[in-house]
């Protein structure tokens, strides 16, 4: 790809040099151009292969930046979708010093996930840096609001890891805390009862791997789904381990779930601690466990924020006026717990 001289601040020329690639880049009848047309507000037109864009200078230059992403991705061999052009304007936004870090980051194909029906790659520099973690520590925690890719992006990195021969189980837990209704009034017996809680698991498995392959691994046992509670009295060995909805856990269950820890085992540990169903005056395990072990060997806390929700824009927009609800109400606190005897934060 080669950048032509900029007629004028606001206006920009780019050619590619495969027209293989370039349709691709397009997108159907330009599908992709006309959304980065939509989020930016530019002009973008097309001549054979040369893009011109043209528009507020500061918005043509994330898009010039946006497509050196998308380009290089396809180079790759790599899809490119309406997600995937959304991650690189966000990226393409941020500061410079930043901004190059991260693009280099993304281009590393360390932090590629290739699974048995896709290839994932991190959206935003936090998910990049969260791969990595994975890759890196034996015990990870990640925090952060709803679509910001926890839990997908844990799944993905076991399966891909178990399908690579690295482990020989995988283990899927939450705790089966309610959150509005009792699993007592749930019809069904105590499977039915359960499988809602975990069906975000399932549904990222079936994502990543061929259904049939899904439901032979579990009938073997290589594969394990289940709640918290049945994790007691285990010792978790050559297993990647993933406990969801973490905040969710009392102490006590989230010191009984972090020793499971056998040998050659890692675990990643999700939630958002502003999502607390616990009963009042319990408090999260999850909090507490990041304030005593963050900082510990082996042992890494990433904490993603409303900025890298990547799910849909619109969820995005519902998380940040919440969130400013809750502080001009003073009432965040009633979504947070804290350690106790400490004093809740002002």
């Amino acid at each position: 790809m080669k950048n032509e001289p900029e007629a004028e601040a606001r206006h920009i020329e780019l050619s590619f040099d495969d027209n293989r690639l370039l349709s691709l880049l397009y997108g159907e009848h330009n599908a992709n151009l006309a959304h980065i047309e939509q989020q930016m507000g530019v002009i973008i037109e097309t001549h054979g292969n040369v893009i011109s864009v043209g528009g507020p200078p500061g918005a043509v230059e994330t898009v010039r930046t946006t497509l050196h992403q998308l380009w290089k991705r396809l180079q790759k061999g790599l899809y490119v979708g309406e997600g995937d052009i959304d991650a690189a304007l966000r990226m393409s936004a941020i500061d410079a010093p930043m901004r190059d870090m991260a693009i280099n980051a993304l281009s590393n194909e360390t932090k590629f996930v290739k699974t048995r029906n896709k290839t994932i790659t991190a959206r935003s520099p936090m998910q990049a840096l969260y791969l990595e973690s994975m890759q890196k520590h034996e015990l990870v925690f990640a925090t952060g609001p709803a679509g910001t890719g926890k839990t997908y992006l844990a799944v993905a990195h076991g399966v891909s890891l178990f399908l690579a021969g690295k482990y020989e189980k995988l283990i899927f837990s939450r705790p089966a805390v309610e959150a509005g209704e009792r699993l007592g009034f749930l019809p069904g017996d105590l499977r039915d009862k359960i499988d809602p809680y975990l069906r975000p698991i399932y549904d990222a498995l079936y994502e990543m791997m061929p259904s049939e392959q899904v439901v032979k691994r579990l009938s073997m046992g290589q594969i394990e789904i289940a709640p918290l509670a049945f994790m007691r009295g285990r010792t978790l060995s050559n297993a990647f381990i993933v406990l969801d909805e973490a905040q969710n856990t009392t102490s006590v269950q989230m010191k009984m779930a972090l020793t499971r820890l056998g040998e050659g085992s890692r675990m990643v540990v999700t939630g958002d601690i502003t999502q607390v169903d616990l009963p009042k005056g319990v408090h999260s395990g999850l909090r507490e466990a990041v304030d005593l072990l963050e900082g510990t060997e082996g042992i890494d806390v990433i904490r993603f924020t409303e900025n890298e929700v990547v799910r849909h824009n619109l969820v995005s927009r519902i998380v940040k006026a919440y969130n400013s609800l809750d502080r001009s109400r003073g009432t965040e606190e009633l979504y947070k717990t804290h350690l106790p005897g400490e004093p809740p934060a002002h």
